[in-house]
């Protein structure tokens, strides 16, 4: 079965700075992102190409999309929520691509290494520990060392990390009081901390403790469709790797996109909620 673990794997380090698969997918994204802006951007004209076609036909849809939620207030946080959806989607689709969990290095982990430390000198004292290691079958040295290794694939889908799901929940719900404060005021406060009446203090602790609630599930819920889809998808291919995860696939291809679709959404409607306390 292959090798499959809940958080991502290191695959080295940078000034001392952790580097994991999924980091580094980030990053493969966010050039991708940066690349496609700036090829359709750098020389716009009244007849635009066929990229600059396809950067304002998405930009122009996701702003009427999401204008039909915020309202009259969608050209405060359209670039946030606009971003958001872009790179949500983006991060999703490429963990799709072949090479995404499937290339990778092979490591000995500690404690398998450890364990060979402590053996090899007790097989060393004993000429019958030799003889046994001598007449060994082949296919079993090959099965334990397999068993000693592990796979640590180079790639791996961003949001596939519960690391990038919990930022972009702390960024979205950080925006939200962020775009609540400036537009209302401090009179948002008193969605929080209202000693007026004790109904409404009551009625604070409780937004205090769903705004915080936000952040869990904003992140849980893009990781554990992200993560299960790429279970999913590694699990099919390994017992029946031809033709059967195609449905898979095309599955996970919408998944992603509605992953991406309601956290957007959500953000969008929370930040309507918020410019709007008090109206």
């Amino acid at each position: 079965m292959p090798n499959i673990s809940l958080a991502a794997e290191k695959i080295g380090s940078l000034w001392g700075f952790p580097i994991s698969n999924s980091l580094l997918a980030t990053w493969v994204v966010m050039a991708v992102l940066f690349l496609f802006s700036w090829r359709a951007t750098r020389n716009l004209s009244l007849i635009p190409s066929n990229l600059q076609s396809f950067a304002e036909l998405l930009v122009g849809g996701l702003y009427d999309f999401f204008k039909q939620i915020a309202g009259h207030h969608i050209h405060r946080f359209f670039p946030l929520i606009a971003s958001l959806f872009i790179f949500i989607i983006v991060a999703n689709w490429m963990g799709l691509l072949p090479g995404f969990s499937t290339i990778g290095i092979y490591h000995t982990p500690v404690h398998a290494v450890k364990h060979a430390q402590v053996e090899s000198p007790k097989a060393e004292t004993t000429t019958e520990a030799i003889h046994a290691t001598e007449s060994t079958d082949p296919e079993t040295e090959v099965a334990e060392k397999e068993e000693e290794t592990e796979f640590i694939p180079i790639l791996r889908a961003a949001t596939a990390d519960l690391n990038t799901t919990l930022a972009l929940a702390i960024l979205a719900v950080g925006a939200i009081q962020y775009f609540g404060f400036s537009v209302v005021g401090f009179h948002y406060a008193t969605k929080f901390i209202n000693l007026k009446d004790p109904i409404f203090f009551v009625l604070g602790i409780l937004e205090t403790v769903s705004e915080i609630s936000r952040i869990i599930s904003f992140a849980f819920r893009l990781f554990g469709n992200i993560f299960a889809g790429e279970v999913l998808l590694t699990v099919i291919a390994f017992l029946m790797p031809f033709i059967v995860p195609l449905p898979f696939l095309m599955m996970e291809l919408f998944v992603g996109f509605i992953q991406a679709l309601v956290f957007s959404m959500l953000t969008a409607v929370f930040l309507n909620v918020a410019v709007s306390h008090g109206e």
